[in-house]
């Protein structure tokens, strides 16, 4: 046979690239393959009957003889010299020599490969599978210590992913040819139930010589405790930015509960002792009874289990002493491996499981949230679609996560006791919400900042005035919390005395403004420059309509006429309270009787972008369309305020809304009398005529009356000339007023035996309900009242 064929099969292995040569027990060639054609150029015709030497470059050594191996130098048609690998095979029953020959650099290839093969298929912690187009397992070096031996042969690889993108990844593999490297896959396997790996998966594509698709190649690589570690990491990460970000008690522990699930669990709630919701300490007693929880928090990847109460629902069943409890309140995390394990630490109490044992539930890590001392709660992870149960490291994890979220917890708590103490006291400090009187209906309104998380010390005041006036007063106190408010109150105190006093708008603002700066050098050094206010003050008069006003620092008061017309009131405001050494400006205007009178602070108008008067046009626009005919205050107030509740506002609101009143023309009378004693006489009748007219002349009312108009116009001449003023007004009460160009100071002082004088006041104090005495531009009045439902009632008798 002077040539025979390659047998060029299309598998894994390159027989295509072997030369073979048939020699005689002389050493001449008896046949010639193709690829021995192609290796040296050399046909059969030109090597068969001839010595294989000739195609030697030089002897070989060792020489070719059966069973020898080698390198040796081809000489190639065109004089070049092929290195080779050889090896020389002897043929059974004859003298005849099969001689096969590689380039040496393929050889070198093959063997490395089979190297990097062979030490593949040695690892324990590497695994390869080979597989078919089918994705079947060919072959494995996965032993059962390896992943729980997840890659047996003849088995599919869906049988350890169930995964549909990770069974689509593999298959794209096989379409493309690209690779897909290092992808976290986890796998499980039937043959070690309940366990899960993490695994790094990367395929490759196998071809033949024809760069046809063959199968796949994946190596697995075990990453599970990598990964866990890396999911811990995260999880930390997670609950150090997350946990702790709001004070509101409940919103801490849905965060808290958030960040568990599913990074650590499928489902977890927080239990709370019920008296850290309102803020205060939970009961120090460990024990039965002495653990009043509610559930404040929870979160599941799975909808709410039926028989697990949800939040919403709050209370939870009374605990019994059962050893987890006790573990659990003396600051132990308890793990339970499997459900047996749990139902031992509850004492096996099936009503108790009911509640605490969600459906699939098979392992439980719980925690106290441990505090400053406290034990606040406990914090619950139930898994029950992942099949590893806890063990001590998540017990370690868990432990740190809620100490952690115990001290946001217990933060929120003692803001939430704190805050709650603040508004008491606020609300404490603010007067009444609505006050009637013969002046006007009046209803404030007040809202703190960033929706209820800060306190401060904007507030309102409406105070009736002697002869049925009313003053309207809002303010706002630089700064938030509890110094704040203090302030306020001092403040508020400070205006009550002056108005009482009946002081001029500007005067009295003087004076709280001496009072402010007094408080500023009394606050802690480098707080002085925080002590500061703006303040409206208002007196509305039912008699006359007038409207006396003066700002400290504060945007004017907006009215809205009974034709449902809006205007702005033109005040100059002086500077803040506690600057100092700057006058404040009176204005004065007419209120027709049904006007509203809005007074408000700049949290109402200030928006986003600060801007004053475009704020205030909004406050006017919106009063035009709230404040019609017929709308209550109530409803105008809460309609205003509806606007700034989008978003939690950056500065508290105070708003006061007073709709005016007046008293009827046919209610007031009044008289002029010249500085003669003899007027005197013509007063108490002028007087006795008036009641008369108004059905209050019984004896007690015209008896007390003519008595108070008597000494006080007596007085009047005697010590301030005249001419005297007279004012009756009748309301609920008897006013009655007398005024002199004199601003002397009345005095009450009591007489001894012996005077003959020196009693007149005293009269009036023992005679009226309340008296006092007021200052004008010119002169001064001193006002009486007497109530009239009493008298009134005595006339039905």
């Amino acid at each position: 046979m002077n040539a025979f064929s390659d047998h060029e099969r299309g598998g894994a292995f390159p027989f295509g690239d072997v030369a073979a040569a048939l020699v005689d027990g002389n050493g001449i060639v008896r046949g010639w393959s193709r690829t021995a054609a192609r290796l040296l150029d050399r046909s059969p015709a030109d090597v068969c009957g001839h010595s294989l030497r000739r195609l030697l470059v030089r002897e070989p050594d060792p020489t070719c003889r059966p069973g020898s191996a080698g390198q040796a130098l081809l000489r190639h048609r065109s004089g070049s010299a092929v290195d080779v690998a050889f090896d020389v095979l002897p043929l059974d029953g004859t003298s005849d020599l099969l001689v096969l020959a590689a380039p040496t650099l393929r050889v070198t290839g093959w063997e490395r490969n089979e190297a990097v093969v062979r030490a593949l298929l040695a690892q324990d912690r590497v695994g390869l599978g080979i597989h078919d187009m089918d994705l079947m397992t060919l072959h494995s070096n996965v032993t059962p210590d390896m992943f729980g031996g997840t890659l047996v042969v003849d088995s599919q690889l869906r049988e350890i992913i169930s995964d549909p993108d990770a069974a689509a990844a593999l298959r794209q593999v096989l379409v493309t040819g690209i690779p897909m490297i290092d992808r976290k896959q986890r796998v499980r396997t039937p043959r070690v139930p309940g366990k899960e790996w993490c695994l790094s998966l990367s395929a490759f594509r196998l071809e033949d010589a024809k760069e046809r698709p063959t199968g796949l190649a994946t190596l697995f690589t075990d990453i599970t405790e990598q990964q866990r570690s890396s999911c811990h990491l995260d999880l930390r990460h997670a609950a150090a930015t997350r946990v702790g970000r709001s004070l509101d008690v409940l919103r801490t522990a849905q965060d808290l509960v958030d960040v568990l699930v599913p990074a650590l669990g499928d489902l977890a709630w927080v239990s709370l002792a019920e008296a850290v919701l309102g803020g205060d300490e939970p009961p120090k007693l460990a024990g039965p009874g002495q653990w009043h929880l509610r559930r404040a928090a929870a979160a599941s990847v799975e909808p709410w289990p039926p028989l697990l109460w949800p939040p919403e629902l709050g209370d939870e069943p009374s605990m019994p002493d059962v050893p987890v409890l006790r573990r659990v309140q003396h600051g132990e995390t308890v793990v339970a491996p499997d459900r047996a394990a749990f139902m031992a630490m509850i004492d096996f109490d099936s009503q108790l499981a009911a509640f605490l044992i969600p459906e699939h539930g098979h392992s439980l890590v719980a925690a106290p949230l441990f505090a400053r001392g406290l034990v606040l709660g406990a914090v619950v992870v139930w898994r029950t679609s992942r099949p590893e149960p806890f063990d001590q490291a998540d017990a370690e994890l868990l432990t740190e996560i809620a100490t952690r979220g115990a001290l946001s917890v217990d933060n929120a708590r003692r803001y939430t006791r704190e805050h709650r103490e603040a508004v008491v006291l606020q609300q404490r400090l603010l007067p009444r919400a609505a006050t009637d009187t013969p002046a006007a209906e009046t209803t404030g309104f007040y809202r703190p900042a960033g929706n209820g998380a800060d306190i401060s010390g904007d507030w309102f005041e409406a105070i009736p005035l002697p002869s049925l006036r009313v003053a309207l007063i809002i303010g706002d106190v630089t700064g938030h919390g509890l110094p704040a408010t203090a302030t306020m109150g001092r403040l508020r105190a400070a205006i009550h005395t002056l108005a009482d006093l009946e002081m001029e708008p500007d005067e009295l603002l003087t004076h709280v403004d001496d009072l402010v700066q007094q408080l500023g050098n009394e606050a802690p050094q480098g707080q002085q420059d925080t002590v500061g206010a703006t303040c409206l003050y208002v007196v509305y008069d039912p008699v006359t309509g007038r409207c006396t006003m003066a700002s400290a620092g504060h945007p004017p008061p907006i009215v809205v006429r009974p034709d449902g017309t809006v205007r702005d009131i033109d005040v100059t405001p002086g500077p803040p309270l506690g600057v100092g050494g700057m006058p404040f400006e009176v204005a004065e205007t007419h209120v027709a009787p049904g006007s509203i009178l809005a007074l408000y602070t700049d949290g109402l108008v200030e928006h986003g972008d600060h801007d004053l008067a475009a704020g205030i046009q909004q406050l006017t626009d919106d009063l035009a369309a709230f404040g019609g005919p017929g709308q209550t205050l109530d409803d105008i107030g809460r309609s205003l305020l509806t606007g700034t509740s989008d978003a939690p506002a950056r500065d508290d609101i105070a708003l006061l809304l007073a709709r005016t009143r007046a008293i009827p023309s046919d209610n007031v009378a009044s008289w002029e009398f010249a500085a003669d004693l003899t007027q005197v006489a013509s007063a108490r009748e002028a007087t006795t005529r008036q009641l008369a007219a108004w059905g209050l002349d019984v004896e007690d009312v015209a008896f007390t009356t003519e008595l108070l108009v008597s000494e006080l116009v007596t007085n009047a001449i005697r010590y301030a000339g005249g001419p005297v003023g007279l004012r009756l007004i009748r309301e609920d009460v008897l006013v009655c007023e007398i005024s002199d160009p004199s601003n002397t100071q009345p005095r009450l002082r009591r007489a001894r035996t012996t005077d003959e004088g020196g009693r007149g006041l005293f009269l009036v104090a023992q005679l009226a309900s309340r008296w006092g005495c007021r200052y004008g531009h010119t002169g001064k009045t001193i006002w009486t009242e007497q109530p009239l439902a009493a008298a009134g009632a005595r006339t039905e008798q």
